[in-house]
């Protein structure tokens, strides 16, 4: 019979993880994938519903925004915004298969939600100036909001593809790093 170590209060369950992704950050990840998508759908349908999903989005940007400065190591901006210079080397190494791995975001990653949280700025901006009668009817107004929206679009197509070829190379599950809050050490 072998002896199973008493478990200790506080010790740590899984020792070769860490915590990286706060609640906030997996919360604020997935719920604005949530409003997205249903702003989206609703877009041409639902006037309210869409409004007030959009409404959501910007409330939830906004808090990003604010707990990017204020919020945990991975979580702000410092942790994870990089020179371009930096961040186009990333994916040199990328494509070649070589890139460093990073706890946090890596460069290409960190790129991406400030272009990401920009673009969806410019649809929160664009989406709201519709509503005003200073704007009503502009036809400009809802071309930009749609650019913003299709940029948009792009942008998480990009994000899915490097999340995928990140998970690859490094040999990890990133979307299940998101939802649970860990990654592996090393």
């Amino acid at each position: 019979m072998t002896d199973i170590p008493a478990q200790q209060p506080g010790r740590d369950l899984r020792p070769d993880t860490d915590r990286v992704w706060d609640p906030l950050v997996r919360i604020f990840h997935w719920s604005l994938l949530g409003f997205f998508a249903f702003a989206y759908v609703t877009g041409d349908e639902w006037d309210w519903a869409h409004e007030r999903a959009g409404y959501i989005v910007a409330s939830l940007i906004a808090i990003r925004i604010v707990w990017g400065m204020v919020g945990s190591k991975h979580a702000r901006f410092s942790d994870f915004i990089y020179r371009p210079t930096i961040v186009l080397a990333y994916l040199k190494d990328t494509i070649a298969m070589r890139a460093k791995r990073y706890m946090g975001h890596n460069p290409a990653g960190g790129a991406m939600v400030v272009a990401l949280i920009l673009v969806i700025l410019g649809i929160s901006v664009s989406g709201y100036m519709m509503t005003m009668d200073m704007f009503w009817g502009e036809e400009w107004v809802e071309d930009i909001h749609e650019i913003f929206v299709n940029g948009t679009l792009i942008l998480i197509a990009l994000h899915v593809v490097g999340v995928a070829v990140a998970s690859f190379e490094h040999k990890e599950n990133l979307v299940k790093s998101m939802i649970m809050g860990r990654k592996r050490r090393n």
